[in-house]
């Protein structure tokens, strides 16, 4: 995946885009300026104009700028399936756009029903919140749906309560007022992001970039807090759950907007090395648990006998293993994994993910889903993943491409 753009000495300029659209590719033009970017939201900004303003250089195709002002866009490759990437309206992109601002609230509200279940539908002695900051227009769909779902459940019973003619003002009183409460659980330093920080560094910096805001929960409380995704998990156990946990509630809920992150990345996300990933490592202990390590075996003899083959006759045999365990099994395994060994706390941790269906909800126009699924959009992806099983098997912590 790739957008790259040259200026070449005569004055031209010719900007790129990979022909699965992986990658994103924004473009404004007027009579006075052509301008580009990776995304629609800044340059919306920066020449204060509407979105629709705003065009998307289709995958396939570069941008030809000529020294004396002529413009065209023409293929210069022949194109692939469009597989946009997901992760892209997940988290890098900024979130005022206005269709990934859509997207994200989707996301959360796709998850309202599941996250009620997870709390017994006991609304009353739950507090939401968000860990900050890309999940909380994530936050703010799931509580909007909850609320809605709420008011929906609540009118049905206030109606048969009235045909019956045994509705109390009590009764009013406690279907009307019951809504999610919601609080500013969580605070981050503005500067520090530690998906993006190098792996020396990241576990010292997480443990500086989270604050709480003490007196927002009871004893006796649930605190649900959601997250964009979950990646390594390492913010969440060296430091997010250690600070909610000072809170004292009596469970946390840890829910992500995304799926299970399962796959590494090849497509200009730094996310090539599958033994860092949270989801693996659960799904790789609870084969050993069950003692189906063989398992293990079988799929690194798989690997290694068509790691010589081309690309476009590799598989993905890493699914084996994410196959034998439903979300929910492997969810319960991350929430195991997501508690420290010095934590102090001793309430219960419950994890909540986004499922496939939620996510091609939320964004249809987007199906670069390949983080989850393993389903690559070009044949070099297979070679990674094989590489990078085979790279876990033997501890070596180098990038698989």
């Amino acid at each position: 995946g790739y957008v790259f753009a040259s200026i070449v000495g005569n004055g031209d300029l010719l900007v790129c885009r990979d022909p699965a659209g992986i990658r994103p590719a924004f473009l404004y033009r007027d009579d006075t300026v052509v301008s580009v970017a990776s995304e629609r939201a800044a340059l919306v900004t920066a020449f204060n104009v509407e979105p629709d303003a705003i065009e998307e250089i289709p995958p396939a195709h570069a941008l030809e700028v000529k020294r004396n002002g002529a413009i065209r866009i023409e293929p210069f490759i022949e194109p692939l399936p469009v597989r946009k990437c997901t992760f892209e309206r997940i988290y890098f992109s900024r979130g005022n756009d206005r269709d990934i601002y859509r997207e994200r609230k989707r996301l959360g509200a796709n998850l309202a029903e599941r996250v009620l279940e997870a709390i017994d539908w006991n609304i009353d002695d739950t507090v939401f919140g968000f860990i900050p900051n890309t999940a909380e227009t994530a936050f703010a769909g799931l509580r909007e749906e909850i609320n809605a779902v709420l008011r929906r459940r609540n009118g049905e019973e206030l109606w048969k309560r009235i045909e019956a003619g045994t509705v109390t003002r009590g009764d009013v009183d406690r279907l009307i007022r019951t809504r999610a409460r919601s609080e500013k659980v969580a605070h981050k330093d503005q500067r520090l992001r530690t998906f993006i920080t190098h792996d020396a560094a990241r576990r010292d910096l997480v443990s500086h970039v989270y604050d709480v805001t003490r007196g927002t929960i009871t004893d006796g409380d649930t605190l649900v807090v959601v997250d964009d995704s979950i990646v390594r998990g390492t913010t969440l156990r060296e430091s997010i759950i250690t600070m909610l946990s000072r809170l004292s509630p009596r469970r946390i809920v840890v829910v992500s907007s995304a799926p299970p992150i399962m796959y590494p990345d090849c497509y200009g996300i730094d996310m090539s090395q599958l033994g860092r990933f949270i989801a693996f490592e659960a799904a790789v202990t609870l084969i050993r648990d069950a003692g189906e390590a063989d398992l293990l075996d079988e799929v690194e003899a798989r690997c290694i006998e068509q790691a010589d083959l081309a690309p476009e006759r590799m598989k993905n045999h890493v699914a084996a293993i994410y196959d034998r365990f439903p979300l929910e099994t492997l969810s319960a395994r991350v929430a195991d994994l997501i508690r420290s060994d010095r934590l102090e706390w001793s309430g219960e941790i419950e994890m909540v993910y986004q499922d496939l269906a939620g996510l091609h909800e939320a964004m249809p126009g987007h199906t670069g889903d390949w983080y989850f699924t393993g389903d690559y959009p070009t044949p070099g992806g297979y070679r990674v993943l094989n590489t990078a099983y085979l790279n876990w098997r033997k501890n070596d912590e180098r990038r698989a491409y």
